[in-house]
């Protein structure tokens, strides 16, 4: 049996055989892998992780979490954290003395940022910027004087303004700061429990194969080449939009024609083998890229690189959609007269446009074509085009770097090989399109 205040490797079977104190005691125990960490057993049962160290010369204990409801890992992750925070002069029983104290939503926001948003979320900007958009009007009000109606109210009416999904995620993040609220000693209740979130439906938008020649005709057609290149590379490996975009020369294998990502959302590198196609593309890009780290450089951009091909999007876009609606011959003539009434064929936007006002005033309806394409939906398509080439979902999961608990295995036992035959076999389906072959 371990005796009080002895030292030993935490273990769920041993905290729990602890025995419960004599009436009016209190029992230590001390973890061997995080030093300070401890275990406190009063004599009614209860168990609760502390750290225990000396800071600014007095001992400080700062209280982590119950047992078991708090698991060792988790005790030591924050025992580390609260270790630091205290080597950097910081005392977290400060921050919960506020919180019971009661603080402002602006407070709490700073805490949550500070705390846990811009060191555990790669996606912290969306945090910072959402948060600061939508509730910055309740930044004076106390927590505990924002009522659930009141963030009810504002989800119905951020769904009528911004979407649903927007709302969906403000939703998220207010929850997930009064939850760290109260995780950090508030002892408030959370105003969003029970407030749900709006049914979301599953977005299965790809580029279909009709669309396929009039979208690489466009693209053939862009004058931005970074832009153009960029979104050549998302189709042909459909990686992620910020990935690509930060895309490396350092990542690149030329000899064995792969390219590593190595900081994905999984949070996790993938390795995705590189088409043929793929290939060309960055060999002409190194040409004009010569001594930048960027695949995509680009000169204009505080971060070196492009941050947002948007307004070529939109161009390519619209030039497809213009390809398909002129497949009509009423709108063939239409975009015809329009187009002759233009300076240049550049105009492409103008063109757009006048398009759409002179199909409302002859009352045509004008089919969406290849405008509710997203940025994102190319990733989809890349994936789409792998299934309709005959790739196993396995593969195509692979390809994709997506992770899940029951497909990691799978993920594990497979070579590069058969998904990059894959890959090249989705490439050359996408090119056949555009070529005839």
């Amino acid at each position: 049996m371990v005796a009080p205040n002895e030292s030993f490797n935490f273990i769920k079977k041993t905290l729990l055989a602890l025995p419960v104190p004599p009436k009016g005691e209190r029992h230590s125990y001390k973890d061997e892998r995080v030093k300070g960490l401890i275990l406190r057993i009063t004599a009614t049962g209860q168990k609760t992780f502390q750290l225990y160290q000396k800071h600014q010369g007095r001992p400080v204990r700062i209280t982590l979490g119950k047992f078991p409801d708090m698991t060792i890992e988790n005790a030591r992750r924050e025992a580390t954290k609260a270790k630091g925070d205290l080597a950097g002069g910081t005392n977290p029983n400060v921050a919960k003395n506020r919180l019971r104290k009661e603080i402002t939503l602006k407070e709490l926001f700073d805490l949550y940022m500070e705390r846990y948003s811009r060191i555990e979320k790669k996606s912290w900007r969306y945090d910072e910027r959402e948060i600061n958009k939508f509730v910055s009007h309740w930044f004076n009000r106390k927590i505990s004087d924002i009522s659930k109606y009141e963030i009810k109210s504002l989800h119905l009416k951020m769904k009528d303004a911004n979407g649903l999904y927007q709302a969906n995620r403000m939703l998220e993040r207010l929850r997930s700061m009064y939850n760290k609220a109260i995780e950090w000693g508030w002892e408030g209740a959370n105003p969003t429990q029970g407030i749900r979130k709006f049914k979301e439906e599953t977005r299965d938008r790809y580029v279909q194969p009709n669309e396929m020649p009039l979208l690489l005709a466009a693209l053939e057609e862009e004058h931005n080449g970074t832009a153009r290149d960029y979104l050549y590379l998302s189709l042909f490996t459909g990686a992620r939009k910020s990935n690509v975009l930060q895309m490396r020369w350092e990542q690149i294998d030329w000899h064995n024609k792969t390219w590593r990502i190595p900081d994905t959302k999984s949070g996790e590198p993938v390795l995705i083998p590189l088409s043929d196609r793929a290939v060309e593309i960055l060999e002409t890009r190194l040409k004009e890229t010569s001594g930048q780290p960027w695949v995509f450089y680009s000169e204009a951009s505080k971060d070196g690189h492009l941050t947002d091909p948007k307004k070529a999007w939109t161009r390519i876009k619209q030039k497809a959609t213009l390809a398909l609606w002129a497949q009509d011959e009423r709108l063939a003539t239409v975009i015809e007269e329009q187009r002759q009434r233009l300076p240049a064929d550049n105009f492409i936007g103008l063109l757009f446009k006048r398009v759409e006002e002179q199909a409302k005033e002859l009352d045509i309806d004008l089919p969406v074509g290849l405008m509710d394409i997203r940025l994102h939906d190319i990733r989809r398509t890349f994936g789409s085009y792998q299934a309709m080439a005959g790739a196993s979902l396995q593969i195509i999961g692979k390809s994709l770097g997506h992770k899940s608990q029951q497909a990691t295995q799978i993920y594990a036992r497979l070579h590069t090989d058969p998904v990059r035959a894959s890959i090249d076999k989705a490439t050359d389906a996408m090119m056949a399109f555009k070529t005839g072959e």
